[in-house]
């Protein structure tokens, strides 16, 4: 199965964890996400300084800034299969 599809599936299993993972894994999961659809962060961080969860949200996915798109699918993958476990 090529990456893409792997990374589809793997989209789709997320969404049906038998349980929630954590915060970390939560940004973990939207950085790797972002970076494997949209590529580096391309928008600024939340001015309102006190909206701390699309401020942590921004701050993961800046912080793989140049991860390639398909090294950022296969952890996703990678990660997803960890917790389906």
């Amino acid at each position: 199965m090529d990456l893409q599809k792997q990374f589809e599936e793997a989209v789709t299993n997320s969404k049906a964890l038998s349980e929630k993972p954590s915060n970390d894994v939560l940004l973990q999961l939207y950085s790797l996400y972002k970076q494997a659809t949209a590529g580096d962060v391309n928008t600024d961080p939340p001015s309102n300084p006190f909206d701390f969860v699309n401020k942590a949200k921004h701050d993961a996915w800046v912080s793989i800034k140049g991860k390639s798109k398909q090294d950022a699918m296969q952890e996703y993958v990678n990660l997803v299969n960890t917790l389906k476990g």
